[in-house]
């Protein structure tokens, strides 16, 4: 009776009486039998879809109220988010696993996350520019009820509410802008979790590990998952699960040397340390095949097309060193966010404290030592010319923590209402204390991401349009631009290669590029720095023959288009590159085509605004 009252109030009264029947069936089939337990299970369902409205509407709310007078996503169309939004552009257009920015290639970075928003769009029939937020705030959402919902089969409930929310709460301050990394992020605490009852799962005595098959399974598939949506995550995930192995295999050995010692000779065995090995090394062999399988889905097409290629030298997404990535993080220490640094400071005592008699301790433990050497392992690598970009790791550190802070908090709570004896208004006081602190965190959360939100309205949208209704910028021409382009090429738009340094307007349109934004997301493969002297050589030329003829020469697909800037008596493209380890990480150059390369009736020349069009007739 009391679940079908909660269920009235959850969904309307015809539904919930279906429901509440339809659950009761169940119970009576099959939790009658322990009448002690069944009042839980008929009532524990509309709990379970409070928590997923709950846990899933503050993240929409959250994100969703801040840019709702905007179309475009946190960080808008600058900086990172111009990448991203090409991606998702791409397999907006197309479902065909390809490079987004260069023609005939597979992709390099991992294309999941973008591939299921593409085709999210192509489905609703939107733009992939316009499709970018509502689909990074729904699988923000989506993911952090699958992440509640696995912490609910590791825990008991009221604390995976708890963890739950909490962990929710970190992610979206922190790492939300990078959307399709942060959905990994809010998983990995409690795939941690799962990893080390995969891996440590001692029976009687010392003999080996028992089960966990579940377990391998879903830390196999959330690595392929990784693989799929983020490889700097996939890296450190495998990293923390080896290292689990490792720490699994060594407290084997030191229990069954502990047995030996105190003569627990019917538990000690003669067991070799590769027998106690061996079960762990199964399992871990199983969990990198299930992620091995997914891996090839995405990453197959490049390391297909890599055999007997020459890759880029130089430029790679590793050559990024800001200030963050020259040091340890410590949030637990960072007291511009007071709160959060309280938390992580409670999961820090937590973890130290409770490491030698808590699983979720010791899961946790592990993953955030495997964040710091992954740290210290990026700044040794700076002495020879790359990184591991370990600032990126910085939000799933803070998850960890604050997970542990949950943890760290209700066990602390529940040791001092003992040692005082008890008290009547205890709990309401520490569950006060632990509402009111989260609420205070959650509701400065669009302070936190204040310059995010900023640049949301602030840049220009697909329909030329800002949101803060001041004057768009020089994007407000690309639909001008658009249309020219189609019909003096007469082809659609994923047939044409457009060479221009204003790289915005593959985001919003799936046209090829000839050279990416940046050398650090240029595909290996595409050859970012011989594209770029290339196109330096072509403005060193000094007739419209000559400049055909490079271009029939080119060793990649030449531009059908130019996009220019004009300046004076030539067109401009200002281009990259890289000058690692600096921070910015890119050096800014302006090369100069002049306009007489173009005084041919081979080129057609058109002027839209500020930019100069000019398309190669085939």
């Amino acid at each position: 009776m009391l679940a079908y009252v909660l269920w009235s109030k959850l969904i309307r009264a015809d539904w919930a009486v279906a429901v509440g029947a339809a659950t009761t069936v169940v119970m009576v089939a099959f939790a009658s039998p322990e009448a002690y337990s069944a009042v839980l299970v008929i009532a524990f369902a509309p709990v379970m879809v409070l928590a997923w409205g709950g846990i899933s509407g503050f993240v929409t709310v959250t994100l969703g109220m801040p840019l709702a007078a905007t179309k475009l996503y946190l960080l808008g169309i600058s900086v990172d988010q111009e990448f991203r939004t090409e991606y998702l552009t791409r397999f907006t257009d197309s479902a065909a696993l390809h490079d987004m920015t260069y023609i005939d290639l597979p992709p390099y970075y991992p294309a999941g996350w973008f591939w299921l928003g593409g085709r999210v769009a192509k489905l609703l029939g939107l733009a992939g520019w316009e499709a970018f937020k509502p689909w990074a705030i729904v699988s923000l959402a989506v993911a952090s009820v699958l992440a509640y919902v696995l912490w609910s089969k590791l825990i008991r409930a009221d604390w995976a509410v708890a963890v739950g929310a909490a962990t929710t709460v970190v992610m979206v301050a922190f790492a939300s802008p990078e959307a399709y990394s942060a959905v990994l992020v809010i998983a990995f605490a409690p795939v941690m979790v799962l990893a080390w009852g995969a891996l440590y799962r001692p029976a009687a005595g010392v003999r080996g590990t028992a089960g966990g098959w579940a377990a391998v399974l879903g830390t196999g598939l959330f690595l392929g998952v990784c693989a799929m949506f983020y490889t700097l995550f996939f890296g450190i995930a495998v990293f923390a699960v080896v290292l689990m192995a490792v720490v699994a295999w060594g407290a084997l050995l030191w229990q069954r040397r502990s047995e030996r010692l105190h003569g627990h000779r019917e538990h000690a065995g003669a067991q070799g340390a590769l027998e106690l090995l061996w079960p762990i090394l199964v399992r871990l062999i199983v969990i990198g095949a299930i992620a091995g399988v997914l891996t090839l889905v995405t990453w197959g097409p490049y390391w297909l097309k890599r055999l007997g290629a020459q890759t880029a030298k130089s430029g790679t997404a590793q050559h990024y060193l800001p200030e963050t990535g020259a040091r340890l993080s410590f949030p637990m220490f960072d007291f511009s966010h007071p709160l959060l640094a309280a938390l992580c400071l409670v999961g820090t005592v937590w973890l130290v404290l409770r490491a030698a008699s808590s699983r979720r301790a010791q899961a946790l433990s592990i993953a955030v030592v495997a964040i710091y050497l992954w740290t210290l392992a990026s700044m040794a690598l700076t002495a020879g010319g790359s990184t591991l970009l370990s600032f990126r790791l910085e939000p799933i550190l803070q998850v960890l923590l604050a997970a542990a802070g949950v943890f760290g908090f209700a066990e602390g709570a529940r040791a001092i209402y003992q040692a005082m004896g008890e008290p009547g208004r205890f709990r309401a006081v520490a569950a006060a204390v632990a509402v009111l602190g989260a609420v205070a965190f959650a509701q400065g959360i669009p302070s936190i991401l204040n310059a995010e939100i900023t640049t949301a309205y602030t840049d220009t949208d697909g329909n030329g349009d800002r949101a803060d209704r001041r004057a768009p910028s020089a994007v407000s021409y690309y639909r001008e631009i658009d249309a020219a382009l189609l019909a003096q090429t007469g082809r659609p738009r994923d047939h044409s290669v457009v060479l221009t340094a204003d790289t915005s307007f593959l985001a919003y349109y799936p046209y090829y590029g000839f050279q990416a934004q940046t050398p650090h997301y240029a595909n290996p493969l595409a050859d970012f720095a011989g594209r770029a002297a290339e196109i330096k050589r072509w403005s060193t030329l000094h007739t419209p023959a000559e400049l055909r003829a490079a271009l029939h020469r080119s060793p990649w697909r030449a531009p059908d288009a130019f996009l220019f800037r004009r300046s004076g008596d030539g067109y401009t493209l200002r281009l990259s590159e890289d000058v690692y380890p600096n921070d910015p990480n890119v050096r800014r150059y302006t090369v100069t085509f002049p306009k007489t390369l173009f005084d041919d009736q081979y080129f057609r020349t058109t002027d839209i605004g500020p930019f100069t069009l000019v398309v190669a007739k085939p």
